[in-house]
């Protein structure tokens, strides 16, 4: 476990001089806006012709996945890579420098429960294992929150912290630092909507344990480590990405001030 006083983003460094253009980063932001556009105007006329739920869900999956791999194949380097949580995978991406990391519709459940708002489009380039450019859009409020210009540093905390949790299956590793803690639970959906309220000073700490996917985490990784929080697996070590397995089943994104303190609780967990 760190020494308190060494605790920061757990994230892995990058070789010298080998890291993003601003170009990188503003195609993050424009991928998942026009994703995020395309997702408002299609579940508005789904709704509209009566849809039901699964409807949503596939359209919104397959639509999204299709122009975020239109546009990246138009706009991204020769020899970019990309792995999405709709597409096929293959061993090419492990052979590239650079490597687009994305989810499309993240939340396809609260997307198809209008007039919900707790889901997300995420965007990612990858570089030797880091996530050095992204971005999320929250499409339903309006809002895209990019690594540059970076997102400022959340307000002060309450004096009770608040630890986000799935409205639906609440981690038991979440459940238990809140208790440790001394915390407040907020609920909500997706997983770039919970690591957003923390980057946006809705939330102080995202626990997650019992599974996800790179693409669930690679651009909220990315953004609030922009931001200066804290971001690692839920034992401290580093977040890598672009592995051969992509499942990387658990998180912690929280305020930097609040790494010590949730570490050490998550150190205790035996679940």
């Amino acid at each position: 476990m760190p020494h308190s006083d060494d605790i920061g983003s757990a994230v892995p460094p990058r070789p010298a001089g080998d890291g993003p253009t601003p170009d990188d980063h503003r195609l993050a932001a424009e991928v998942a806006e026009r994703a995020g556009a395309l997702l408002i105007d299609l579940r508005a006329r789904l709704v509209a012709e009566g849809a039901d739920g699964d409807t949503l869900k596939q359209q919104g999956d397959r639509q999204a996945h299709l122009l975020i791999l239109e546009l990246l194949a138009d706009r991204c380097r020769a020899g970019d890579a990309v792995l999405s949580e709709e597409g096929a995978d293959d061993d090419a991406r492990l052979r590239a420098d650079r490597v687009w990391i994305v989810d499309p519709l993240d939340g396809t459940r609260e997307f198809s429960e209008p007039p919900r708002t707790d889901w997300a489009v995420h965007v990612a380039l990858v570089i030797a294992g880091v996530p050095v450019a992204g971005a999320v859009a929250l499409p339903a409020l309006g809002v895209t929150l990019v690594t540059d210009p970076a997102p400022p540093p959340p307000p002060s905390p309450p004096a009770i912290p608040r630890v986000i949790v799935s409205r639906s299956r609440p981690p038991a590793a979440a459940t238990w630092l809140a208790e440790t803690m001394g915390a407040d639970l907020v609920e909500m959906g997706s997983a770039g909507a919970k690591a957003m309220a923390v980057v946006r000073g809705e939330a102080d700490v995202y626990a997650h344990s019992g599974g996800q996917y790179e693409w669930d985490s690679c651009a909220p990784v990315a953004v609030a480590a922009a931001a200066g929080l804290h971001v690692s697996r839920l034992d401290g070590s580093p977040l890598r990405y672009n592995n051969a397995n992509p499942y990387l089943p658990d998180l912690l994104i929280c305020r930097a001030e609040l790494a010590a303190t949730a570490l050490e609780a998550l150190a205790a967990f035996e679940g």
